[in-house]
């Protein structure tokens, strides 16, 4: 058994990659940049699985899917359990793998996951440096694509374009947590917060809103 730790799963979600897509959060993050929407994902000292028994859980998923993203967390701080998964995966789902680090792609080990990657967006958040490229939360964050499948399926998503102000709502059937899956815009999470609170409910996100010195 090789463990991972994990924060959740998903499916479907339609806001991270074209199409319908099971989404993966690794738990735990050694980059933790300032501003993150996903402060929950830090703690690596939670979220104890195995890649085994997440192979068995998305395994009902992979007729349907269209995609597969995996986020954090960041992924490349457990790049062992990582590439199994990716490699198992690779042996029976046709569809395309888009997977998000913070870490440059200059430092990543990229030769270890040859073929098992179509589409990578690398390099840390940074608030403040503008949000008009998709799937990205900031405009110094790179989408790298790194198979055909990836050029086909991600190659639309280069440029800049019109933003889609969808996020999709998930809820936990037992803490009864709620996840919002996609990428805010600046200042979403506070809104979002304000309008629950206007309605008599008690919120408390996510994001990390320390202020930059």
């Amino acid at each position: 058994m090789t463990p991972v730790s994990l924060s959740r799963i998903h499916f479907p979600i339609h806001t991270l990659g074209p199409g319908r897509r099971i989404g993966i959060w690794f738990q735990g993050c050694s980059i933790r940049c300032p501003g993150c929407v996903s402060l929950d994902t830090w703690n690596a000292s939670t979220g104890g699985s195995t890649v085994e028994a997440l192979l068995g859980t998305i395994s009902q998923w992979l007729s349907e899917a269209d995609g597969i993203t995996v986020s954090g967390g960041e992924p490349f701080d457990q790049p062992d359990a990582l590439r199994l998964l990716l490699h198992a995966i690779r042996q029976t789902f046709s569809g395309d793998i888009l997977v998000y680090s913070g870490y440059p792609l200059e430092r990543l080990d990229l030769a270890r996951f040859f073929g098992l990657i179509d589409a990578l967006i690398s390099d840390p958040f940074e608030r403040g440096a503008g949000q008009s490229l998709p799937l990205r939360g900031s405009d110094n964050q790179r989408l790298n694509c790194l198979t055909k499948m990836g050029h086909d399926r991600f190659g639309e998503y280069m440029t800049p374009r019109p933003a889609d102000r969808a996020l999709d709502v998930m809820i936990d059937d037992k803490s009864g947590e709620v996840f919002l899956v996609g990428i805010p815009r600046p200042g979403d999470m506070r809104r979002f917060s304000d309008l629950l609170e206007e309605m008599g409910h008690s919120v408390v996100t996510s994001e990390d809103v320390r202020v930059l010195l």
